[in-house]
């Protein structure tokens, strides 16, 4: 942005981007909880993008990276079972970037819907053998889904591409022999 766009007027569009910012910020740490109020009263109160940047003054400008791809390890192992059982992953958790679940006479669920992802390109590989395991995708990343039911459902409704630059593609391929593997949007 240069000098000269700060003087331009400010939209109801980047008052709410710099709003999400704000919140943004105080949910990564970078921002006191007791500060959000003040600089939100900013927020409502400028008229140009100089007087929104002010607001906002001190916090990165948000991208990929500070939403979904994080800079931090994995929080989960990379091989799950759930055997004669179950697992779960659900919640905030950051995903590593090779995943094996596992389903033997048991179940589980993986839910990606708060995660975030320790890299731009994430494999997980499914394998339910007369068992289950459900998959919860939200709707910002990219989904491939490759795998192969065998007397049983491998599910590939939720596959989609965003189109959308940096955002994090997810690759679920596997096996489920007298079992499924359904891959669901959290919608």
């Amino acid at each position: 942005m240069t000098p000269h766009d700060l003087d331009f007027l400010a939209s109801d569009h980047e008052r709410n981007e710099a709003e999400e910012r704000l919140r943004a910020a105080v949910e990564n740490g970078r921002l006191p909880l007791e500060q959000l109020a003040p600089r939100l009263d900013e927020v409502h109160a400028s008229r140009t993008r100089g007087d929104l940047e002010a607001a906002c003054r001190g916090l990165p400008r948000p991208g990929p990276r500070d939403s979904l791809v994080v800079d931090r390890a994995p929080t989960s192992r990379r091989f799950v079972a759930g055997i004669f059982g179950g697992f779960e992953r659900t919640g905030q958790w950051v995903v590593p970037p090779r995943m094996t679940l596992w389903s033997m006479w048991g179940g589980g669920e993986l839910d990606l819907s708060e995660a975030r992802f320790s890299s731009q390109d994430t494999e997980i590989r499914a394998v339910a053998l007369w068992g289950g395991t459900r998959i919860v995708v939200p709707d910002d990343i990219e989904v491939d889904v490759r795998g192969l039911g065998l007397f049983g459902v491998f599910d590939k409704r939720a596959a989609r591409r965003t189109g959308k630059p940096g955002t994090p593609r997810v690759v679920i391929k596997g096996l489920a022999l007298f079992g499924a593997v359904v891959t669901r949007t959290k919608s």
